[in-house]
C-alpha cells in the first residue's frame, strides 16, 4: 500500500479523503496498488470525524516518516505551503496540490526540485478545479505549437455575470446572492477583481510556452464595473459578457490579460454559464480544443487532486517531465495589444465618434441619451488616446469577436 499525507482538512482536503475512501477499489485498480491516508495535518482537531485518528499538528511527523511517499497539499496560500512542499520534495516525496497561488509563484522552482529528486510535483487541480487541462497541455498537446489560450477560469464571476444577464440585476445584488449561496467568499476580492483568474492564466501560459510567466506582469481587470446597462447592450446584438483569461503569441511577443469581453453566440464559450469553467486552447495543427466542466467545488477539485495521486503512484521514482524553465518570458506591454472595444458615450458626441474612430458598429436605442458602439481593431494605446478626447465617456468593454 502507498501511504500518503494530506496537508489541510478544509474543503478540498476533506474532499480528497472522501474520494480516496469512496472510490478506494477503483483507485487501487488504476494505481496498481492500494492508496491510503496515514496522516492529515491541521491546526484543528475533529473529534466527531473518523479522520481524528489520523490528525497531526506537526509537519515534521510527516516529513520524517519514510512510509509517506506522497504529500497532498490543500492548505492554500504560500505560507507555510511553500516551505512544506519544498521540504517534502527535497526529502524525496512527490507532491500533489490544488494551490494555484503556490503554483503560480513557485511552479518552475518546484518542478525542477522534483526532477532533481526523481519525484513529481503535480498540480492538475490548480486550474479549472475538476477539469483536466494541465495534463493535456503537458502530455497530449505536445505535437502542437500553442497559439492562444482563452478561458472562463473563475466560477464565481461567471455565476455573477450569468445571473446579471438572466435577471437584469445589478452587480452588488447578485454578489450578495452568490455569497449567500456559498459561491462567493465573504471577501470576494480575489474573484471579482480577476486575481484568481490571473494566477490560473499565468500557470497555463507558463506550461504552454515552457517558461516562467509572472502573474504580476499580466494586465488584470475585474467585473465590478459591469452594469445592467452593459448587459442590455450586449443582449441587443445577441452577445454576452464574460470575463476571460487570455494569452496569445503574435510575432514572437506574448500578450496576456484578464478582463471582461463581449462575445457573440457563435463563440463556443458563449454558452458556458453559472459556476462552470471552460478553457479553449488553440494549436497550430489541431486548431481549437475546449475543456469544460465544474471549475470549483469540493468533490470536483478533490477528484483532480486524486487523479494526480494516481499518476504519482504509477510513476514512483520516475519524474514525469514538465517543461517549465526558470527563465522569465516577458509579457508585451498592454498598450500594444490589439482589440475591438464596445464603448458608451452621450448621444451628443455621436458625430464626433463617427469621425474620430475609423469604423464603428452602432448599437442604437438601448439606453436613452446614450450612443453605444463597437470600434474596429486598434491598439489599446490608440483607443485610450482617442477616447481621452470625449467628455461624455461612460465605459468600455473589450470585444472578443
Amino acid at each position: 500500500m502507498i501511504k500518503i499525507a494530506v496537508l489541510g482538512y478544509g474543503t478540498v482536503g476533506s474532499g480528497v479523503v472522501k474520494v480516496l475512501n469512496t472510490n478506494a477499489n477503483i483507485i487501487a485498480k488504476r494505481a496498481g496498488q492500494e492508496v491510503g491516508v496515514k496522516y492529515v495535518l491541521d491546526l484543528r482537531d475533529f473529534p466527531e470525524d473518523p479522520v481524528q485518528s489520523k490528525i497531526v499538528h506537526d509537519f515534521n511527523v510527516i516529513l520524517d516518516d519514510p512510509e509517506i511517499s506522497i504529500v497532498v497539499e490543500t492548505m492554500g496560500g504560500t505560507k507555510p505551503a511553500y516551505e512544506f512542499v519544498k521540504k517534502a520534495l527535497l526529502s524525496g516525496k512527490s507532491v500533489c496540490t490544488s494551490n494555484k497561488e503556490l503554483v503560480a509563484a513557485y511552479g518552475a522552482e518546484l518542478v525542477h526540485i522534483a526532477k532533481s529528486k526523481s519525484v513529481n510535483f503535480l498540480f492538475e487541480a490548480s486550474v479549472g478545479g475538476g477539469i483536466p487541462v494541465i495534463r493535456p497541455l503537458n502530455q497530449s498537446l505536445t505535437a502542437d505549437r500553442i497559439e492562444q489560450i482563452n478561458g472562463i477560469l473563475n466560477g464565481t464571476t461567471n455565476y455573477i455575470l450569468t445571473k446579471m444577464a438572466q435577471d437584469g440585476s445589478d452587480f452588488d445584488s447578485v454578489l450578495r446572492e452568490a455569497q449567500e449561496l456559498g459561491y462567493a467568499e465573504k471577501d470576494p476580492t480575489a474573484d471579482v477583481e480577476g486575481y484568481d483568474a490571473c494566477r490560473k492564466i499565468a500557470i497555463l501560459t507558463s506550461l504552454a510556452y515552457g517558461q516562467q510567466v509572472d502573474y504580476e506582469d499580466i494586465y488584470t481587470e475585474g467585473i465590478t464595473k459591469i452594469t445592467a446597462e452593459d448587459i442590455r447592450y450586449a443582449k441587443s446584438i445577441g452577445a454576452a459578457i464574460k470575463i476571460f483569461g487570455t494569452s496569445k503569441k503574435i510575432g514572437g511577443k506574448l500578450y496576456a490579460m484578464v478582463a471582461p469581453q463581449m462575445i457573440r453566440s457563435d463563440n463556443p464559450l458563449y454558452a458556458v454559464n453559472d459556476v462552470f469553467n471552460a478553457i479553449c486552447v488553440t494549436g497550430n495543427m489541431l486548431g481549437d480544443v475546449m475543456f469544460y466542466g465544474k471549475g470549483a467545488g469540493k468533490e470536483a477539485t478533490a477528484s483532480a487532486v486524486v487523479s494526480d495521486v494516481v499518476d504519482a503512484v504509477k510513476h514512483m521514482n520516475i519524474n514525469v517531465m514538465t517543461i517549465w524553465e526558470d527563465e522569465k518570458m516577458p509579457v508585451a506591454p498592454m498598450d500594444e495589444m490589439k482589440n475591438r472595444f464596445f464603448v458608451r458615450i452621450s448621444e451628443s458626441e455621436r458625430g464626433k465618434a463617427e469621425t474620430e474612430f475609423e469604423e464603428i458598429e452602432a448599437l442604437d436605442g438601448v439606453v436613452d441619451g446614450e450612443f453605444g458602439f463597437i470600434t474596429g481593431i486598434m491598439t489599446e494605446r490608440e483607443f485610450n488616446d482617442t477616447i481621452a478626447g470625449f467628455d461624455s465617456f461612460v465605459t468600455r468593454i473589450r470585444v472578443g469577436f
